[in-house]
């Protein structure tokens, strides 16, 4: 299995295999999530001891990569166990630490909402995390079709295609069903379509998960999750009767019933992406520029319709149509969500008044128009990214100007 992501900046792409690791290459990994779990904690307590003395003194300590490295280095010379480590991925360890505070220590510079705002680092803990391994050029290589591991750790990788290059980094991770992957980092490589003169916008919503100026490219709402949630409750239940106390171990039949439940999730998980990357292939080959709502559905969790907008994925489908068609070099434009279902397409007038969710279809008070809500809202995504397409058939008028999106 290969599942294809191409990153947002510095031009790279994730290819990602399934491997099989044979017993030993099992235990020398999980010794090794071992350490660098370890050394994440370590970064952990060392960045809110130095916040508490700042705190206290009004001092401005810094905790950054540097004096974390040097704290790697002094506990790698005394602790043996840790040496028995590669120090590749135990520093890649302390990367990810930095870049996951800097990131937190931005959205409370930036005055973020909380529901948006990333949380500082926390701890790793034994039963909770799962294994993330991250390895520079230095630290593994390819031979014989298999993946050579600082620490003479060796895994067979299931390769559904063939890398189009060499690979600057590798991911091994293991999801919740205790299979492992690894996911190698290239280069991107713009795979171009040939032209076809039209043009799209797309509305996100949650009675379909996206609504289009094409009927023919609707996506409906699949609901993986709702036919999945018979058996999702049933293994919820397994879990409660077997719960073990605050501490104590997990049962077998606990176990088994975990595993259970992840097993029926990562279906529907899996079933929600097929859907999404399948719609967003569909859509890019068949149009040159889409106008795609730039829709942030995490306020989405907090309101009754919960649990329907996180089975429609709409995050996910929106990644999805983004990363194919930077992929295949089509033009992307992210139009802001505000008052999109206020404003007129054909007239561009905003009503005085937000339309009741109820109320599912936008009659102009200007113009008259009259057409479904969603409908009207992807047209109003082809206006603001100044597409102007010529008809409702979405085709743009000749010479039109194209701009990717920022």
């Amino acid at each position: 299995m290969v599942q294809v992501g191409v990153a947002a900046e510095g031009g790279h792409a994730r290819y990602t295999y399934r491997l099989r690791v044979p017993s030993m290459a099992r235990t020398a990994l999980a010794a090794e999530w071992d350490r660098c779990r370890w050394v994440w904690n370590e970064c952990v307590a060392k960045s809110r001891v130095v916040h508490l003395h700042n705190k206290a003194t009004g001092q401005k300590a810094t905790c950054g990569p540097a004096q974390l490295d040097r704290m790697l280095t002094e506990a790698r010379a005394r602790t043996p166990w840790l040496r028995e480590g590669s120090s590749v991925v135990q520093q890649q360890v302390i990367r990810d630490f930095g870049r996951s505070r800097a990131k937190a220590h931005k959205d409370i510079k930036e005055r973020l909402p909380m529901a948006r705002r990333a949380g500082m680092p926390g701890w790793k803990t034994k039963r909770e995390a799962l294994p993330t391994l991250n390895y520079t050029r230095r630290g593994f290589r390819l031979r014989d079709g298999r993946l050579h591991l600082a620490g003479d750790v060796v895994v067979t990788v299931v390769w559904s295609r063939e890398l189009p290059a060499e690979p600057s980094s590798v991911r091994l991770y293991q999801d919740s069903l205790g299979h492992w992957y690894a996911s190698f980092v290239v280069p991107a490589q713009i795979e171009p379509l040939p032209q076809t003169g039209r043009v799209l916008g797309v509305d996100w919503g949650v009675k379909e998960t996206a609504t289009t100026t094409s009927d023919a490219h609707d996506l409906p709402h699949a609901g993986h999750g709702r036919k999945a949630r018979t058996k999702l409750t049933r293994y919820d239940r397994m879990m409660a009767r077997r719960r073990p106390k605050k501490g104590m171990p997990g049962s077998k039949g606990y176990r088994e019933a975990k595993k259970l439940r992840a097993k029926a999730y990562k279906k529907a998980a899996r079933q929600r992406e097929d859907t999404s990357r399948k719609w967003a292939r569909k859509v890019v080959r068949d149009h040159d520029a889409i106008a795609v709502e730039d829709f942030r559905p995490k306020f989405l969790a907090r309101t009754t319709m919960a649990r329907k907008a996180a089975d429609a994925a709409i995050g996910a489908t929106k990644a999805a149509l983004i990363e194919m068609g930077r992929k295949h070099g089509r033009d992307i434009r992210l139009v802001h969500p505000a008052y999109t279902t206020m404003d007129c397409a054909h007239c561009m007038t905003r009503a005085k008044h937000a339309l009741p969710l109820g109320e599912h279809t936008y009659t102009c008070t200007a113009c008259g128009t009259a057409s479904p809500r969603d409908k009207n809202s992807a047209h109003v995504m082809l206006a603001r990214a100044g597409l102007n397409p010529a008809g409702t058939d979405g085709a743009r008028p000749p010479g039109a100007l194209l701009q990717e999106a920022a």
